[in-house]
Parts: structure tokens; sequence; C-alpha cells
């Protein structure tokens, strides 16, 4: 009985994982592009990006701008 538990457990955890990495890599590229087309034409792109604001680099705003998108999701 506690093995059918683990092994449910496991499951659903390495679910959660797949999923996790799942939408924070769309959420990257989607971010990364908006970022990226933002910074050719040269807008205020960062305002754009939700938890972008005060980042310093590209990536540290996208990544900001994920991890924000994402804790809206839980």
């Amino acid at each position: 009985m506690a093995d059918v538990q683990r092994s449910t457990h496991r499951h659903a955890v390495e679910t959660n994982s797949v999923s996790f990495v799942t939408i924070f890599t769309l959420g990257f590229v989607l971010f990364s592009a908006i970022a990226v087309v933002g910074q050719l034409l040269g807008a205020p792109w960062r305002t754009w990006l939700p938890g972008a604001e005060g980042a310093k680099s590209l990536t540290g705003g996208v990544k900001a701008a994920v991890y924000t998108f994402m804790s809206h999701l839980q």
C-alpha cells in the first residue's frame, strides 16, 4: 500500500516538474521575443513586462517577468 502511494506521489511530482519547465520555457521564449523587439525598436519594453521594471539586463528582466507570470498561475 505504501509503495502505491509513493509511486503515485512520485508521478505527481514528475508531472508537476515537467509542467513547470514547459510553462517556464514557453513564457521565457515569448517574453524574450517581446523584449528583443522592444529593444530593437528602442521602446521601453521593461514597462510592458510584469516584474521587469527594475531589471538591469534583458535576460534578468525576462526572467523576472516569467517568474511574476508564473506566480499568478498558482
